[in-house]
């Protein structure tokens, strides 16, 4: 190994060990507490090294954003194959083809993004609540971002219904995971109904 690759490699972990370091802080405290100090002193670098890397909190937040979008695209996928395999027909079983049952893949695909918010709150603030420099909707959107959107499209597309844009469904979707997240969160709506909840969007919005 050159001394030059060895140096990008060095940078690269040091880039890494910033943007865990400051997903676990803010999940443990929020991100009122993640600071370039103190994220140099859990680190064990100078703030000039840090500063090396991001030029400030809200590219450290663009970051952890980015990560966020790539686990959440995975999570999704995941879910949503999942779902696929437990709908294939068997020959001793009745079950209807994963093709011909949507609302499952629907379903789960739903589920798997309430987790993900869930079990990841200050993750979830950098992607769709906090600042972190990022454009969305955008010919320069990142790519892990369009992916994230990719993976719901993927799905939440089969079930528009005629006439309906793919894209702008996926988009009302999607806000309305996005509402019921944030208000579960915040203790707005009586956690025993999230499953409910989680089935009458399906039912009422995938034409299936």
């Amino acid at each position: 190994m050159s001394v030059q690759e060895r140096k990008e490699r060095e940078r690269a972990d040091r880039e890494r060990l910033i943007v865990a370091t400051a997903r676990e802080l803010a999940e443990q405290q929020g991100w009122d507490a993640v600071t370039t100090r103190r994220l140099a002193e859990r680190i064990e670098y100078s703030q000039p090294v840090l500063y090396s890397h991001f030029r400030g909190k809200r590219e450290i937040i663009g970051a952890v954003a980015l990560e966020g979008a790539t686990e959440m695209a995975a999570a999704l996928r995941a879910a949503t194959s999942a779902a696929t395999s437990a709908s294939a027909v068997t020959p001793t079983s009745a079950v209807t083809s994963a093709a011909g049952d949507p609302r499952a893949r629907v379903a789960a695909l739903a589920r798997a993004y309430l987790d993900f918010a869930g079990r990841n709150p200050a993750v979830y603030d950098a992607m769709f609540r906090l600042d972190g420099g990022l454009a969305f909707a955008r010919e320069d959107t990142p790519e892990p971002l369009k992916d994230a959107f990719a993976a719901l499209l993927e799905t939440l597309g089969e079930v528009a219904g005629e006439g309906v844009h793919p894209g702008l469904f996926t988009e009302v979707f999607w806000a309305a995971l996005h509402g019921l997240a944030t208000l579960a969160r915040a203790g707005r709506l009586p956690p025993e109904d999230a499953e409910r909840r989680t089935e009458l969007l399906v039912d009422r919005l995938a034409v299936l």
